[in-house]
């Protein structure tokens, strides 16, 4: 007859962010998943742009309002930037899909390229809107 166990076992831990020291390519990998999730809430933002088009002026005229906002310009700042990140990162990841930039020196300097071309591109973005009057 078998015994009568005494508890469940101990099971190991997988190894996780209070074990694992952070580098800058553990940071990108986060960051790609954090504006992937970004960039839905971004497509819920543009279905709600055509609903209220498609509404009439009144319901345009309220969505401008709203994202004209102090707070519909920061999240649309947050949209600009993970829409850029995401498309320099996924750039990287091609990259490293054609088996180039996969030792530890190139994938560090390509993620600096990746934040580096983020920030300027954002602000470039969003100076080129200021500069058309779209702000």
């Amino acid at each position: 007859m078998a015994e009568a166990s005494e508890g469940p076992r101990a099971r190991p831990m997988s190894p996780h962010l209070q074990v694992w020291r952070w580098h800058i390519t553990m940071l990108t990998s986060i960051l790609h998943r954090v504006t992937g999730v970004g960039l839905y809430f971004g497509a819920l933002i543009a279905a709600v742009w055509a609903l209220s088009l498609a509404s009439g002026p009144e319901a345009y005229a309220l969505f401008q309002t709203v994202m004209g906002s102090i707070l519909g310009k920061l999240v649309l700042f947050g949209l600009t930037v993970s829409i850029v990140y995401h498309l320099g990162n996924g750039i990287r990841h091609l990259v490293w899909d054609l088996g180039h930039g996969l030792d530890i020196k190139s994938a560090n300097f390509s993620a600096v390229v990746v934040f580096a071309f983020t920030v300027t591109a954002t602000l470039v973005i969003w100076l080129i809107a200021a500069m058309t009057g779209a702000l």
